[in-house]
């Protein structure tokens, strides 16, 4: 119903974004925080005057709140931070020599003995280069930031609060971050020989967090499927574009969707995180573990917010969704942007927790600067995660022009008589990337049933309109093997992942040298990955009736 989605998007109230962010730009919001607390209570009182049922949750959560840091270089201090969920050091400090590993990138950890170093690296902290160099034995990291502003991050590459599995994996080096001058004085420095004593303190541990959850039913049908849309609220210092101007949009959205409430098919349960940034999406992987049942019998689809309305913001083109959904993205960029969105898979991060369960999503980050712009590598502006993140880094203008292209995008998943999700164009990415993939094999593991089967549910699911029931069948067969390792129960690491993680063994495969004994290992993970999406094929497939 784009007619109507056009038109909740043009009954958007400026006036009342501006009072939530006057309101968010009044605390600092650390997870588990009695701060934080007090900015949920707004939430929750805004939240029930729109009408929504709420209820406010609390759990354990691994949170890791970064304290003081220093480090001194031949006696002279150099100013630096220290990160989420990096290791706190002893009272008399770490000190170590340093040693350049420039990008940090995984050649420069081969072949090198790093043991009981401190790594001078390019960037900003990492989960990436926290392995790495845990890997390598490194005790220490100082990060060079890109520009002269120093950027809070979290370190742990496992996604969520970590498990009796996961909690090896846990970052166990000192990371601190140092500015682009700073990092250059230091290189220019190093030889033959220098040390660092690093000072840091890391307040890391189990504390209760909240979550806020906001119910409106669909019409009559109180166990309707339900449109999830979310988005953090804990920040880093004032955090009021990351993430208060995301949460004023949810709740400008969600008050102007409930005014026509009579058109809704499906019901609306908004979610407010805490555990974002201190906790690495602690708060909705709790969610996604506790309500896992509820989340696969009911949730059709996932919007997630983060970050609209940034000062300068002008591209809207880049924000990531799930294939399926890329038709309804562009419309609504289209619509309130006049711009052409760019079709983009949406990346391993954000509070995207509940892939294994095979529920769909779009957006996350939305709007971003141009990729030049400020050296900055996800283009959220310099003062993105630093103090400087204030009221007045959020542009008006852009703010409702964001909230109009996800209004419009609620809208219709809430109102449209058949969901606007599209398994054809899912399933012809698939069969893209498995053509891709066999060209590489040859004839070394036979892909054509495969690829024929992805051909063939690309022509039945262009056959549609198909009920709420069938979409969410295909959606749970199709969404774990598209996003995930295969594994619908754990949430994968917080590192980067390649498009499609179950076909990483087919493309293992077809980088390894034939005839070795690596090929022959490789075969045998390959075979198995190509039975895992021929069953999640045949599954869409059933569901689809074919």
């Amino acid at each position: 119903m784009a007619d109507l989605a056009s038109m909740v998007a043009a009954a958007l109230c400026g006036e009342e974004m501006q009072e939530h962010l006057e309101e968010f730009a009044r605390r600092v919001k650390l997870s588990g925080t009695p701060e934080e607390a007090e900015s949920f209570a707004y939430l929750q009182r805004r939240m029930e005057e729109y009408g929504f049922r709420t209820t406010l949750l609390h759990h354990p959560a691994f949170i890791s709140l970064p304290g003081p840091a220093r480090m001194l270089v031949d006696g002279r201090d150099i100013p630096c931070i220290t990160h989420s969920m990096s290791r706190s050091t002893a009272p008399d400090g770490l000190t170590a020599e340093i040693v350049d590993v420039g990008d940090a990138a995984e050649a420069q950890f081969r072949g090198r003995d790093l043991r009981g170093k401190i790594i001078l690296a390019d960037g900003i902290a990492s989960p990436a280069v926290a392995m790495r160099a845990a890997k390598a034995g490194v005790l220490g990291s100082i990060h060079v930031s890109p520009n002269e502003h120093l950027y809070e991050m979290c370190i742990s590459p496992v996604w969520g609060s970590p498990s009796q599995e996961t909690v090896g994996n846990m970052a166990v080096t000192t990371a601190v971050t140092i500015s682009n001058a700073d990092g250059a004085a230091l290189r220019a420095r190093l030889a033959p020989l220098l040390t660092a004593t690093i000072h840091a303190q890391v307040d890391t541990g189990w504390r209760e967090t909240p979550i806020l959850v906001c119910d409106m039913d669909a019409p009559g049908a109180a166990d309707a499927p339900f449109i999830l849309f979310s988005g953090h609220h804990d920040t880093w210092y004032h955090g009021v574009m990351d993430n208060g101007a995301a949460n004023a949009t949810m709740m400008e959205t969600a008050r102007a969707c409930a005014e026509h409430r009579e058109s809704w098919k499906r019901s609306l349960r908004v979610c407010f995180w805490s555990g974002h940034s201190h906790g690495r999406y602690s708060g909705s992987s709790w969610y996604a573990d506790e309500h896992w049942a509820e989340l696969e019998a009911r949730c059709v689809a996932h919007v997630n917010v983060d970050s609209t309305g940034g000062r300068d913001a002008v591209d809207v083109t880049q924000t990531g969704s799930a294939t399926e959904l890329w038709s309804l993205a562009a419309e609504a960029i289209s619509a309130h942007a006049g711009q052409d969105y760019k079709g983009k898979r949406s990346g391993r991060s954000g509070d995207q927790s509940f892939w294994g369960i095979g529920v769909p999503a779009m957006f996350g980050t939305l709007s971003g600067q141009p990729a030049s712009a400020g050296g900055m590598r996800n283009a959220l502006g310099w003062w993105w995660h630093t103090p400087h993140d204030t009221i007045d880094k959020v542009d008006p203008e852009k703010l409702m022009r964001d909230t109009r292209i996800v209004a419009h995008a609620v809208c219709r998943l809430l109102t449209d008589l058949h969901l606007p999700l599209d398994y054809a164009c899912h399933a012809a990415a698939l069969r893209a990337e498995l053509e891709a993939i066999a060209a590489r094999l040859g004839t070394r593991l036979d892909l054509s049933g495969l690829i024929e089967a992805a051909r063939h549910l690309e022509r039945r699911a262009a056959g549609g309109p198909f009920p709420d029931a069938t979409l969410m069948r295909v959606s749970r067969a199709l969404v774990p093997m598209d996003y995930t390792s295969g594994d619908r129960f754990v949430h994968d690491s917080a590192l980067p992942h390649q498009p499609w993680p179950v076909l990483q063994p087919l493309r293992a495969l077809a980088a390894s040298t034939p005839g070795t004994e690596e090929a022959h290992l490789r075969t045998v993970s390959a075979r198995r990955a190509r039975n895992r999406v021929a069953h999640s094929v045949s599954q869409a497939l059933g569901a689809l009736g074919a």
